[in-house]
């Protein structure tokens, strides 16, 4: 028999920017719990969150952790998150998972960009919230200042249920509204003594209680009647009143910390145990085949992984969490993505890097197994005979593009496994070999991110890497119409090679007329694989060139098309209409006419008004008023065009459109700029002509770079 029921684990995500103190909280919960003996620090590199050596390299927290505590009857699983948007994965996965969020907001920055980011993330997955004002123990903290700034962010369902009695260095009391009583702690903080509220708080804290009690009774009718009817409601109807408010996500209670003395911490446990929702009391999931699945520890098994590392000597370690049944060793599962068959061999609760061995985990709680041989984050494991999919985490797409090469010639397969391995771990890591650009990229979500994959590469995998700049994937087209013709004669022993072609080329756009004084006998059009279209005339009138010929000389216009003759860049929007030639009865053949094609349409391309085209994102940064400024003159340093700006809650959104090739480096310099205030993002927007200058610039670097690999 498992420990605890499905209705006694608890399931809570702490939340928050860097430096919030979500860390420190997690070492406050263990602490509290009796499982430490010792709280550790995140600046002595002691805390169970932190093990990994890069976090406590970096001092911050990296990667999302899995510890559990037992508190009272009830097992809380905490997962721990990084608050750097580069680490934007580990937080949604972790959300994935959660049944409660804990917010943490810092008292002496408030609601700072990373908190408003990851909120938009709870909005998505509807996680019941709680906002746990930290740090009230500094000198700069303003609980009062905060909470506006929550209301004004995040609406008017933000509830206070405790506030300080005093803030700064002489913190040591809190006074909870919902209960109506006043904990005052020691200096060392740890358990506090209840007391009265005294006389001086007392009005303060009526009127909170009643706002409480409103914003409570307003989400349900029954609890509103009661409250009209007697003017108040009991404690225990207060909390269940919130419950359900919370799983609505319609109430978002405020508590007090310090988690640095520990201060505040228990009594934020116990509102996890008696009143945030277990997984069965959350609304059961919808498969992709829209059937609900209910969680309960005697339903079909059914797991979701999560997350997965990869561990020196161990293998792959999967996280993942019991969505209905009772998961045990040695059953088998099968893998709804691809059929394959999974034997369970191996059941972990987790403390951060510790694995603890138990036999069966019920639904609702979240646990590890290794060495599953096919599954990967996003799968779902069910019984045979189910066929449950449940929906996959949408992970953000990249904001910051590399290219990447191993320092030593000849370990371009040892780099290419790493790499693989890293995607295995991190779905916000996207790994593209291009063709078109001949180089390895990595898609990241900026240069932190990066710097992450490049110590797992060089230190996990012993592989040294350099980064580079991405070439940029421009396309060449034309702006008006030429005409060119050749002729390929080749004689050598034996057969010769013969073939003439006469072509008119012209730009294409939709709806345009047919070729002016051509008779059409053939159309055909292609949508390019790398956008905009080729459209080709078959025009040859009087049997000029053998029909049979014709696809040789398309061939070779999509050969060139392929390596555009400005910058070898592809080439699109164009119509190319045939309309002459000759042919010899002998020497004629396929490659003659392939070749053809391939250098009259080249001739005609450079006679026809050649552009080279840039794409160009569309940026959103997200910064404070004071910052905008500086962000949109180094945007506008980047030839961005700064196209308007938006208030987000308290923060202002500049909207531009920036080439590719100037983003390289936009990610550390925003960091720089704001000391890590802005957040963006970016997407690809469309492809623009450029100057000529800019033009004239990358044709010559171009025709050097090909000139010297020719010599």
């Amino acid at each position: 028999m498992p420990e605890f029921d499905t209705s006694h684990v608890k399931n809570i995500v702490l939340l928050g920017h860097a430096g919030s103190g979500k860390t420190t909280l997690a070492e406050c919960m263990l602490f509290e719990a009796g499982l430490l003996s010792r709280r550790g620090s995140v600046y002595e590199n002691t805390t169970v969150g932190d093990y990994h050596p890069l976090e406590q390299e970096r001092g911050n927290s990296i990667f999302s952790k899995l510890m559990h505590t037992k508190w009272r009857g009830f097992k809380i699983n905490i997962l721990d998150t990084p608050g750097y948007d580069d680490f934007v994965g580990e937080v949604l996965s972790a959300l994935r998972v959660a049944d409660t969020g804990v917010m943490l907001l810092n008292a002496t920055m408030g609601v700072e960009v990373g908190t408003e980011i990851i909120w938009e993330y709870t909005e998505r997955f509807k996680t019941p919230m709680i906002l746990a004002i930290n740090k009230l123990d500094d000198e700069q903290s303003d609980f009062d200042k905060t909470v506006q700034q929550a209301k004004d962010n995040f609406g008017s369902n933000v509830t206070v249920v405790q506030y300080p009695r005093q803030q700064g260095a002489g913190f040591h009391e809190i006074i909870d509204v919902l209960r109506m009583v006043m904990y005052k702690f020691n200096d060392t903080g740890g358990k506090p003594d209840k007391l009265d509220i005294p006389d001086s708080e007392k009005e303060k804290a009526e009127k909170l209680h009643k706002e409480l009690v409103e914003a409570i009774a307003s989400n349900d009718e029954t609890l509103m009647e009661k409250y009209f009817d007697q003017g108040e409601l009991t404690e225990d109807e207060m909390k269940a009143g919130m419950k359900k408010a919370m799983i609505r996500h319609d109430l978002f209670p405020v508590f007090c910390l310090s988690a640095e003395r520990n201060m505040g911490s228990g009594r934020l446990m116990g509102f996890i145990d008696n009143v945030c929702p277990s997984a069965n009391e959350m609304p059961p999931q919808i498969t992709n085949s829209n059937e609900e699945l209910p969680c309960q520890e005697n339903g079909p098994a059914c797991i979701f992984i999560y997350k997965t590392i990869s561990e020196p000597h161990v293998g792959d370690l999967s996280f993942f969490k019991v969505f209905s049944g009772t998961i045990r060793t040695g059953m088998e599962l099968i893998n709804e993505s691809n059929g394959v068959n999974e034997k369970i061999n191996q059941l972990f609760l987790m403390e951060g890097n510790k694995r603890l061995p138990v036999n069966e985990l019920v639904a609702g709680d979240i646990g590890a197994t290794l060495k599953l041989r096919n599954t990967h984050v996003n799968n779902t494991l069910h019984i045979k005979g189910k066929n449950y999919e449940l929906p996959p985490i949408e992970f953000p797409s990249p904001n910051m593009t590399v290219c990447i090469e191993p320092v030593n010639k000849g370990e371009e397969e040892k780099l290419a496994q790493a790499l693989h391995q890293l995607r295995e771990e991190d779905p916000t890591l996207i790994v593209e070999v291009s063709q078109e650009l001949k180089q390895t990229l990595i898609h990241c979500q900026g240069d932190m991110h990066l710097a992450v994959a490049k110590w797992k590469i060089e230190n996990l995998h012993k592989v040294p890497v350099k980064f580079g700049k991405q070439r940029i994937p421009y396309r060449e087209t034309i702006r008006k119409m030429a005409e060119a013709n050749y002729r390929h004669k080749k004689q050598s022993g034996g057969a010769g090679q013969f073939g003439e072609v006469y072509m008119r080329i012209e730009p294409w756009y939709e709806g345009m007329p047919e070729p002016e004084g051509l008779n059409v006998r053939g159309r055909e059009v292609f949508n390019l694989d790398w956008g905009g279209k080729l459209v080709f005339y078959n025009c040859i009138v009087g049997g000029a060139i053998d029909t049979r010929f014709l696809p040789s000389i398309l061939k070779g216009v999509m050969e060139k098309m392929h390596e555009g003759p400005l910058t070898g860049s592809y080439v699109r929007d164009v119509r190319v209409s045939v309309y002459d030639g000759k042919m010899h009865p002998v020497d004629s053949n396929d490659i003659s006419f392939k070749i053809a094609g391939i250098m009259a349409f080249k001739q005609a391309f450079q006679q026809a008004d050649p552009q080279i085209l840039e794409p160009i994102n569309a940026v959103e940064v997200l910064c404070p008023e004071d910052l905008t400024g500086a962000v949109m003159g180094d945007l506008q340093s980047r030839r961005g065009v700064v196209e308007g700006m938006d208030s987000e809650s308290h923060f202002q959104k500049i909207i531009a459109k920036v080439p590719a090739s100037e983003m390289y480096g936009f990610s550390s310099s925003l960091r720089s700029l704001t000391q890590g205030r802005a957040k963006f993002k970016m997407h690809f927007d469309s492809y623009q002509p450029m100057t000529y200058e800019l033009q004239k610039k990358l044709i010559e670097e171009y025709n050097k770079s090909t000139t010297e690999v020719l010599a």
